[in-house]
């Protein structure tokens, strides 16, 4: 058996969920020059491209209303044999958000050329935020995972207001059918590279726990195909911790976004980072703009101005621009709770090393099955086994967890910084953690190595709240006070997710939201 050292682990769980970016942006040095300043009016402007930004340019251009998308980074295209996105393994500066400083659990690596690449990580004190850059945002590095809530998990953490029969009617089927899910066929399961998945499947059945496939946003064709050699392998050897080269993963910017923009009323506007938002004295809003290039050096500052802004940078972009502005009273008289009520979904990521059965190299993925633990909706909560990149044969994979937590931090304002921090103090989640990992634990089995890579590197990829619905908006996002603020993303969510991975019902509330600002707000605010 080749040897097993903790580092080798490590690396191979940072390489697959990418708790090896840190860092943010950072201004370039150079020569001092003349920035040309630009004005220009829109009717709506979306900062954000992701779940919340995507359904919105989507319904609204489908209302006959004009949309511009602002995205700080760039498109990511994919299709058979595409190099698009950056290999795990083998990192460059396509990984990294524009100066980031790539370490592995604090093992520097070779510093990156700055890039406008996938993944920032947003410091905080006492827990990372994972933020994705890119058209399509998070949709572009999640695994897949989309789930809907029962109703009885989705009441107990959710107001009872948002009627969770309507959106399992009407808002979660539009998801779901935008998307395409489908499950993994046996077909695929039951080929060598996805041992790792079979194996898990087998150990959740005997420890007593619920099984289920995933539906994942995914054709599955594809990975047929790369069976039968007709592409280079990227879902069959796990090779899409960052996106998948071969295409048919319907993210974002290829469901959405594409049937947004063939309207002809949705433009979107790549390399464009928002540094500020603003009221105007007559009630409009301000968004100040660097037109970046993909080194990071600002082209251009623009100043757009529209009756109409709708937030979706994503929890930490979303929440850190509306605080910046309150606390410069560039948005006066912001509600209280603006920055509170934030939560971390309950993520736990693990690598699970197991003597006893060898999963093989390479590891299909991304993901095939889960364990859904929903009969409690106060301890609800889920566990999937998901594919290392394409390592040597370490006997590892790597299991995640996450589900209904409690534990709630907040965002402060540090004018040193002219930025938000997340206060995350001590481990408000122990209770949830716990009891994850009693579950892992029986999962993996006697004898099995676990390392819960979360307390080593406190980070999550599912943050939500921060301008929660209730307290900062109501539920169709309008900000409480300020007529035509919007936060239509995970900011809005109420700290957690009701036992899943956030997307779906991010996107099913933009759903409901756009539906409800469609009828009441279009004619009379915009």
């Amino acid at each position: 058996m080749p040897a097993l050292s903790r580092r080798s682990v490590l690396a191979g769980a940072a390489a697959a969920t990418g708790l090896s970016v840190v860092g943010g942006p950072t201004a370039l040095a150079g020569p001092a020059r003349r920035i040309p300043v630009t004005r220009e009016e829109q009717r709506v402007v979306v900062i954000g491209s992701g779940f919340g930004g995507g359904v919105t340019a989507l319904r609204f251009a489908q209302a006959g209303v004009p949309v511009l998308v602002l995205e700080r980074g760039i498109r990511w295209p994919s299709g058979p044999n595409a190099e698009t996105f950056p290999r795990p393994t083998s990192p460059d500066e396509r990984m990294s958000w524009v100066g980031s400083t790539p370490s592995l659990f604090g093992v520097p690596v070779l510093p990156l050329k700055p890039y406008t690449g996938l993944l920032e990580q947003v410091p905080g004190n006492g827990m990372d935020i994972m933020c994705a850059a890119g058209v399509g945002g998070g949709s572009l590095v999640y695994q897949g995972m989309t789930l809907q809530p029962t109703a009885e998990v989705f009441n107990a953490n959710f107001p009872e207001q948002l009627d969770y029969a309507r959106m399992d009617r009407i808002h979660y089927p539009r998801v779901a059918k935008m998307l395409r899910l489908r499950t993994a066929p046996d077909e695929l399961i039951n080929s060598k590279t996805y041992k790792a998945s079979r194996v898990f499947a087998r150990n959740v059945e005997q420890a007593g726990y619920p099984l289920s496939k995933i539906p994942m946003p995914i054709d599955w064709d594809y990975a047929l195909r790369e069976l039968r050699g007709e592409m280079k392998p990227s879902y069959t050897n796990g090779d899409c911790a960052f996106g998948v080269n071969n295409g048919g993963k319907n993210s974002i910017d290829v469901t959405y976004l594409a049937e947004a923009e063939a309207t002809g009323r949705v433009t979107v506007a790549t390399q464009h980072n928002v540094t500020d938002v603003a009221m105007r004295s007559d009630g409009g809003w301000e968004v100040h703009v660097d037109r970046i290039h993909t080194d990071g050096t600002v082209l251009e500052k623009k100043i757009i101005t529209t009756k109409a802004l709708v937030m979706a940078a994503g929890t930490a972009g979303t929440t850190r621009l509306l605080m910046r502005s309150a606390a410069k009273d560039q948005i006066p008289d912001m509600p209280d709770g603006l920055g509170t009520n934030w939560g971390s979904n309950g993520d736990r990521i693990y690598t699970w090393t197991n003597f006893a059965d060898d999963f093989g190299a390479p590891q299909g993925g991304p993901v095939v099955y889960g364990s859904l633990e929903w009969d409690d909706p106060a301890r609800a909560n889920t566990v999937i086994q998901a594919s290392l990149p394409p390592l040597p044969d370490l006997r590892t994979t790597m299991l995640v967890g996450y589900g209904v937590s409690q534990g709630r931090g907040e965002f402060v304002y540090d004018s040193a910084k002219d930025d938000a921090v997340l206060q995350w103090p001590g481990n408000p989640d122990a209770e949830l953690a716990k009891h994850i990992d009693e579950r892992v634990s029986r999962v993996a089995g006697r004898g099995a190595v676990r390392l819960d890579t979360t307390s080593l590197v406190p980070n999550t990829w599912h943050p939500l709240g921060g301008a929660s619905m209730g307290t900062v908006c109501d539920l169709a996002g309008r900000v409480r006070g300020h007529r035509g603020l919007y936060v239509l993303d995970g900011a809005l969510m109420p700290g957690n997710s009701a036992a899943c991975n956030p997307s779906m019902t991010i996107a099913a509330l933009a759903e409901r939201a756009t539906d409800e600002l469609i009828a009441n707000d279009v004619d009379v605010v915009f």
